[in-house]
């Protein structure tokens, strides 16, 4: 017999008893690691249902309302957008816009920064931390009621001015008396002169008291520590009184210090002779003034203008020049302490070692924080940089609450532009759509750019 030969024979695959499992070359079956498709869909189609009906529904809809009229019933095109490019209101509001994307966030981030650093080098650093962050468990509604205080006009009521006023007068003691004057006519010892200063008629010297009748004193404007006015003794200095020179319920002689009359303190008085002033001295709570080491001689003694203009006030953080940095002012108060605690966080995961490397170098500590701190702290410095821009683009009860009525056209911004024209009382529906989706293109670019960053730190 002969065998017949097709060809080579592969032996079975045996294991290690010997039996036969199969060819050698058949590849392992490969199993699915988690869950199928159908159960990861059936869990993700909820929350992607909900996505969009509460944002893609909503984006899209916007867009195509954008491009009617306000009533919804006009096509227009993009007539709304080239409204809000030519309009004098809405380019007032996007430059609003790009003032807080410029400026908010680099104060918020520089603030945070230094205040990230002042704690690892300061004791009780938590309470500091705790004082400093408080504001953001604070709503920005809450935030812009405060600030509406703080901003009053008033010292009485707005603390800004509050310290202003009181620096101001640490260092200035004029009282102010607005639509204060002398009398008028030829009995009286003193005039007004050209440039709103009150000046004596005849010159006056050392030993002949010096008498200044000031009448149109508002009792509103009369300080409380105003004493009764006394006639001056005559001396060896030039001296004087400045006084409220009326009577209550009439009497009283014009031109003389009566004894109910009081005495106008706070007052600057100078003494000059020709063109210059050789001394100045202040009212005291009577009204007397008097010039201690003048040389003999003849002067002319004057209250400056400014006797009678009104008292410094402090600034009009509501008006139309302020309104904006002011917001901001709130602005950086409620975020600064987000902004902190981040960077600490961050300042906490730097290795210590180049620190210390850095200094034994012989580094100061200022380029140990510009070339070292800084650079390894970017990452986290980015985060809050951006995201303080992306807050800065959809700011609105801050200014919604701290700006007037009068100037929210100055203070206005576009996230309260587009409810004002949609709901605010514009009703255009189709003008504020375009500006919410005018506002997304804003934001998509630093939203892109933190998703981007975060893919990064991912791989």
């Amino acid at each position: 017999m002969t065998e017949r030969l097709d060809g080579p024979k592969v032996p079975p695959a045996t294991t290690a008893g010997g039996a036969a499992t199969g060819p050698a070359d058949t590849p392992p079956t490969k199993r699915r690691l988690g869950p199928s498709p159908a159960v990861a869909i059936a869990f993700l189609l909820p929350a992607a249902l909900l996505l969009g009906i509460w944002v893609v529904y909503p984006i899209v809809y916007s867009i195509i309302r954008s491009l009617f009229d306000a009533r919804g019933s006009g096509f227009v095109g993009l007539g709304n957008y080239a409204t809000i490019f030519t309009d004098s209101g809405m380019l007032t509001t996007i430059r609003n816009n790009l003032i807080w994307v410029v400026v908010a966030p680099i104060i918020v981030t520089t603030i945070g920064l230094i205040f990230a650093v002042l704690t690892e080098r300061i004791k009780w650093a938590t309470a500091f931390k705790l004082i400093v962050f408080m504001p953001m468990a604070v709503s920005l509604m809450a935030a812009g009621v405060i600030f509406r205080l703080v901003y009053e006009q008033s010292p009485d009521k707005g603390l800004a001015n509050a310290i202003l006023t009181t620096v101001h007068d640490t260092f200035s003691s004029s009282q102010g008396y607005p639509e204060a004057r002398p009398r008028e006519g030829d009995q009286s010892p003193v005039a007004a002169d050209q440039g709103g200063a009150v000046v004596t008629k005849q010159p006056a010297q050392a030993g002949q008291p010096v008498l200044i009748p000031i009448v149109g004193v508002k009792p509103a404007v009369m300080p409380s520590n105003a004493a009764p006015a006394k006639a001056p003794q005559p001396g060896n200095a030039l001296s004087g009184v400045v006084w409220f020179d009326f009577t209550a319920g009439g009497g009283g002689t014009s031109g003389q210090v009566d004894g109910t009359e009081k005495g106008l303190p706070g007052m600057t008085v100078e003494a000059v002779r020709g063109n210059e002033v050789a001394g100045t001295a202040t009212t005291a709570e009577d009204g007397s003034f008097r010039f201690e080491g003048l040389p003999a001689g003849s002067y002319t003694v004057r209250l400056p203008k400014a006797n009678f203009e009104a008292a410094y006030g402090g600034l009009s953080w509501l008006g139309p020049t302020l309104i904006t940095p002011a917001i901001i002012g709130a602005f950086v108060w409620v975020w600064a302490g987000f902004a902190m605690v981040l960077l600490a966080a961050g300042l906490a995961a730097i290795p210590r070692d180049a620190l210390e490397a850095a200094r034994m170098d012989g580094a100061t500590e200022w380029q140990v924080f510009r070339k070292i701190t800084v650079p390894l702290l970017s990452p986290v410095l980015l985060v809050v940089f951006v995201t303080m821009i992306i807050n800065t683009l959809k700011v609105f009860d801050l200014v919604f609450i701290i700006a007037p009525a009068s100037v929210q056209p100055q203070a206005n911004v576009v996230a309260l532009e587009m409810w004002r024209v949609s709901f605010g009382g514009g009703n255009n529906q189709g003008l504020g759509s375009a500006l919410a989706i005018f506002l997304l293109v804003l934001v998509l670019p630093f939203m892109i750019m933190n998703i981007r960053r975060f893919r990064r730190e991912n791989t």
